[in-house]
């Protein structure tokens, strides 16, 4: 099951690392590229609280070997796709496959393996789930430098197949629940399909259009009044197509912030690294994915210690010990220089490493330790769905900071240049002196050599401002883990 979970986040990644051959591939039109992840996303998003619905259906079985599937065959037809429209088909169709198997794998981890092996089947599938991420840019930098685009999809084939047949013989046998396709409330289905998409594409545009413009309010509102009428709905249902009344548990509730908090960080900070070492530093792909298997090595490291001090540890204690060291190892980014290479990206990368297991085992027993084995799969979606959506926060909130930030910095750094300010001529990578002589402006001659090198340097200065941003909210989890009540472990035979 770890298998085909890893392939579905491992396929956002690569994907995202090789848009621009994509591009010239097929002749999209650059405004266009973004909605080749877009349709991923929102397919995703849409089929993670649906998981439970589709479990009680279909069973764990057949969903995750027909997931599995349905995945594998829509690689292959994004890898045969010889049009925009045809790519985005495909795309949603994997998108939607691959949303069901991330809960599905989290269910497992609590219905099939008793207390004691929870444990370790948490940091197993935790280790693949913020793994792939990670690894996601060497694999696409290498795939996209040796072979072609196509197999940023095909490689998912020979993993996928492997996965389904898997499951299909492994996972235990259960009937066919018929009677609950003819309980799906189709109204409230498309209200939560249409107001996630809407969300999801709203924090899409706002970077962009910014967070006032009349499109990303109308679709925030939209989404808000959708959404608010699924839950009314969905809340006094009898048949609910997903079960929101396991929010009335509080330490389900709090563990859903701290998965929030920790999808705004992971993927915020898995965002960043990128866009520093392209454009600041000038890296390819694959350069980029090698300096990022720092953070994956960190946690492959510190996941024996981490199943250990789950074992031992309270979780709300070993949670505020997680969350707080995350917080710091994303703090310590935002003191980059434009000279900040691989040796200074090194500490923050394992600290974050090393934090994120600490971050996801802990406060998901949290949610899911005194969940009713019914009620598993249905929380397990809501849990998933609480990081995805946090991401989505997270990037939006990101690319913001830095598209605002920059602009001003810009400002700052040449009025520092003009007064001649050593501090601001050191930061920006000047000789010292060089622009001492300025004289109060900066002559055409000077505006083609330094400009380049402001820009560069307003860039990391909004790139640290988004470090910083993302440190300080993370550290929202700590005024409430405390909240939360001791894990009575569940008997189980």
């Amino acid at each position: 099951m770890c298998i085909g979970m890893f392939m579905a986040i491992l396929d956002v990644q690569i994907v995202a690392t090789s848009l621009p051959t994509i591009q010239g591939a097929l002749n999209i039109n650059p405004d266009q590229m973004s909605w080749i992840q877009t349709a991923y996303l929102i397919a995703e998003i849409i089929a993670i609280p649906l998981t439970g619905f589709l479990t009680r259906l279909l069973s764990m079985r057949r969903l995750f070997a027909y997931g599995a599937l349905l995945f594998t065959a829509a690689s292959v037809g994004c890898a045969q796709s010889e049009s925009f429209n045809a790519l985005l088909l495909w795309r949603a169709i994997q998108g939607f496959s691959g949303g069901t198997l991330i809960p599905t794998v989290f269910s497992a981890v609590f219905l099939l393996f008793t207390p004691r092996h929870q444990n370790v089947a948490t940091t197993v599938a935790g280790v693949v789930a913020v793994m792939a991420p990670t690894v996601g840019p060497i694999v696409g930098g290498w795939i996209t430098e040796t072979y072609s685009w196509h197999w940023l999809f095909l490689i998912n084939v020979a993993p996928g197949l492997l996965a389904a047949a898997l499951a299909a013989c492994l996972l235990p046998r259960q009937t066919f629940e018929l009677k609950h396709f003819r309980s799906i409330d189709f109204r409230s289905l498309a209200m939560m399909a249409t107001g996630l998409a809407a969300l999801e594409i709203a924090l899409k545009e706002a970077p962009q259009r910014g967070w006032s413009s009349s499109v990303v309010l109308s679709l925030c509102a939209f989404s808000m009044i959708t959404l608010t009428a699924f839950t009314l709905r969905t809340w006094y249902s009898l048949t609910p197509l997903v079960d929101l009344h396991n929010f009335k548990d509080r330490n389900f509730a709090l563990g859903c912030i701290l998965s929030f908090v920790l999808g705004f960080g992971l993927f915020g900070s898995v965002y960043l690294m990128p866009v520093f070492l392209a454009y600041v530093r000038g890296r390819n792909a694959l350069q980029i994915g090698e300096t990022m298997l720092v953070t994956g090595m960190a946690q492959l490291m510190i996941a024996p210690l981490a199943v250990m001090l789950e074992q031992r540890l309270d979780a709300r204690l070993l949670s505020t010990i997680g969350f707080l060291s995350f917080a710091i190892g994303l703090g310590s980014s935002s003191l980059q220089i434009p000279q900040t290479d691989a040796a200074g990206m090194f500490w923050p990368q394992v600290v974050r490493g090393m934090a994120i297991m600490i971050c996801l085992l802990p406060p998901t027993r949290l949610a899911l330790g005194n969940i009713q084995d019914e009620r598993i799969p249905d929380a397990s979606g809501l849990f998933n769905l609480m990081r995805n959506i946090g991401g989505a926060i997270g990037l939006a909130l990101v690319d913001s900071v830095i598209y605002t930030r920059s602009a001003t910095h810009g400002v700052a750094i040449v009025n520092g240049l003009l007064a001649g300010d050593a501090r601001t001529q050191a930061f920006v990578g000047m000789a010292p002196g060089a622009a001492a002589d300025m004289s109060g402006k900066i002559d055409l001659i000077a505006q083609t050599i330094f400009n380049p090198m402001i820009v560069k340097a307003a860039l990391v200065q909004g790139i640290n401002d988004a470090w910083a941003v993302l440190a300080l909210i993370t550290l929202v989890p700590l005024l409430l883990i405390m909240l939360a009540y001791p894990i009575q472990p569940k008997a189980r035979l």
